[in-house]
């Protein structure tokens, strides 16, 4: 009998301006990192202040919220939504966290709601991002060394950074 070899899967990590629409921290990643193991290195290629931090439910915690308020300042705003099971805080009642007080606004008014009103269906631009990706530079990566995976993934975030500096369309409404 042969033993099968499990394929590695790896981890792109991007970080997005929403302004712009360029890729500004990228991060490609084994896949036994986390995002949140993974967020220090991304938030180190950002030379510039931070105002808005979008993520997934990956990201939720003390952590990386300690991490941002550290890096970006108290008044950096977090829009990271709490999983769907998730608890209040035992203070909740007489000392709700913006976390409780967003667990409390998702089962008041609904998840999708609560998107619209804190902004966080703007992620869908890193998800438009990560198809361009994949349309673009490909599924897979083409190197089978880490190392050059790695300067595969930073040639491609140049290159779709390039694509988006020459211009994105504009769309009109025609009477």
């Amino acid at each position: 009998k042969t033993k099968v070899k499990r394929k590695k899967w790896r981890k792109l990590h991007l970080g997005l301006d929403l302004t712009t629409s360029e890729i500004i921290c990228a991060e490609l990643t084994l896949d036994s990192v986390g995002d949140t193991t993974a967020l220090p290195r991304l938030l180190d290629q950002i030379g510039a202040p931070v105002f808005h931090f979008l993520a997934d439910g990956a990201y939720d915690g003390t952590p990386t919220n300690t991490l941002l308020r550290a890096r970006f300042g108290q008044t950096v705003e977090i829009i990271i939504p709490p999983p769907k099971n998730t608890a209040l805080s035992p203070q909740s009642s007489h000392d709700p966290t913006l976390r409780d007080q967003r667990i409390v606004k998702i089962r008041t008014r609904g998840r999708m709601t609560w998107q619209a009103d804190s902004g966080y269906n703007q992620r869908s631009r890193i998800e438009a991002q990560m198809s361009r990706w994949k349309t673009v530079i490909g599924q897979k990566l083409k190197n089978r060394r880490f190392e050059n995976q790695q300067t595969e993934a930073k040639t491609g975030v140049a290159i779709l950074n390039r694509m988006t500096e020459l211009g994105r369309p504009v769309f009109e409404q025609i009477p």
